[in-house]
């Protein structure tokens, strides 16, 4: 297995620190959108592909990422599947802060077009943009380290970089979003133009806007947002170990 993993810095240190591995290397990818740094872990047979989604140390804001430059990059590395790990806001009360579940369904009305075919038509199947193998898998480690959790949520892409208001989350909500994110769809549609597997793990970090129990005017402090993101990191190792085993 050669599984494509994308996030942030906290969780390929991580990650690099619980799995064995019996070689590491640092390679940029040189594709026509840009290059694109990868760290490549060996582990047995199986190689774990890294790309930290903001590249460095996070510095790209969200609505800046070359995503085009990173889909290209992980394909052009040979993966034969991409796991995404995402911090989100929450709306839904029984999906707390420091829950981990996966993306069953997304939903974006950003209005902002993402694919590799701006010079033909070609039209991609998104009815069930989520690898269903894979989402068996996470949901097999999940539910056994948070049993009674609803783990298949639809992610909400909002166009970033801010934050939403508490009447954008209103509307999110009535229209079947359940967590808030900035990223992870737009590099769904790509993979999937590419035929690559795609599934994302959801980390749920901070209650979306208005949410807040007892305190609907809390404002949302990106520097807490991404400290809560990496404390709960734990469940994300074991999805990974399962790709590897």
């Amino acid at each position: 297995m050669r599984l494509g993993l994308i996030g942030g810095t906290a969780m390929t240190s991580l990650a690099t620190s619980e799995i064995e591995f019996t070689r590491i290397d640092s390679i940029t990818v040189e594709t026509k959108y840009g290059d694109v740094p990868l760290l490549c872990v060996k582990n047995g047979s199986d190689e774990l592909i890294f790309l930290e989604r903001h590249h460095g140390k996070g510095t790209t804001p969200p609505h800046a990422i070359n995503h085009h430059a990173n889909i290209s990059a992980l394909a052009d590395a040979g993966v034969e599947a991409i796991l995404a790990i995402c911090s989100v806001g929450t709306i839904p009360q029984d999906f707390p802060p420091g829950s981990v579940g996966y993306a069953e369904q997304y939903i974006d009305f950003t209005g902002v077009e993402v694919t590799f075919s701006d010079k033909e038509a070609k039209f991609t199947s998104m009815t069930s943009p989520f690898d269903e193998d894979m989402n068996l898998k996470l949901d097999s480690v999940l539910s056994r380290i948070q049993p009674g959790l609803t783990l298949g949520r639809t992610y909400w892409l909002a166009h970033g970089p801010h934050f939403e208001t508490k009447s954008e989350i209103d509307a999110i909500e009535k229209l079947g979003g359940e967590v808030v994110g900035m990223t992870m769809p737009r590099e769904c549609k790509l993979a999937s133009e590419l035929q690559i597997p795609f599934a994302a793990i959801l980390v749920s970090s901070n209650w979306a806007a208005g949410r807040e129990p007892g305190d609907s005017s809390k404002d949302l402090n990106h520097e807490e947002v991404s400290s809560k993101a990496e404390s709960k990191l734990g469940p994300v190792i074991e999805c990974i170990k399962v790709f590897t085993q």
